[in-house]
């Protein structure tokens, strides 16, 4: 396949992808609510809290003032920030990398308080704290 056939078949795959998935057509921080809002090219609204997203979750809400929307309509860019969200992925529920999500949802266990986490804790505690780890037989 020569460059000008791998160039018409990335462009056949764009086209089939903005006919299958909304894309943003605006997007604005509401200050009243503390969302960032996105409204789709189905004319549904998206809105989610800026510290649920990699990239705003310290950001003051007049960083998040100025949002850019990719040509292709996929994309979200806040300049101040320097911050650009995927929108397939947002909508997927996924604002952030797996590593990122996965390290918000280890921090949120972590915190949990529960009778059996407190009566693990005890035992454990009474039999001298956490097993050290051994090495695996030869």
């Amino acid at each position: 396949m020569d460059k000008i056939d791998r160039f018409e078949a990335a462009n056949r795959k764009a086209e089939e992808l903005r006919a299958s998935l909304p894309r943003a057509v605006r997007a604005r921080y509401d200050r009243r609510i503390g969302r960032v809002v996105i409204t789709l090219s189905t004319n549904l609204e998206v809105a989610f809290a800026p510290r649920d997203a990699e990239g705003l979750e310290g950001a003051s809400p007049a960083q998040l003032d100025a949002i850019e929307i990719s040509p292709s309509g996929f994309g979200i860019h806040f300049p101040k920030l320097d911050a650009d969200i995927y929108l397939p992925a947002l909508l997927e529920g996924f604002l952030g990398s797996r590593k990122w999500i996965a390290s918000r949802l280890g921090a949120q266990g972590g915190k949990s308080k529960s009778p059996a986490k407190a009566a693990a804790a005890k035992q454990n505690g009474r039999a001298g704290g956490r097993p050290r780890k051994r090495e695996a037989a030869a």
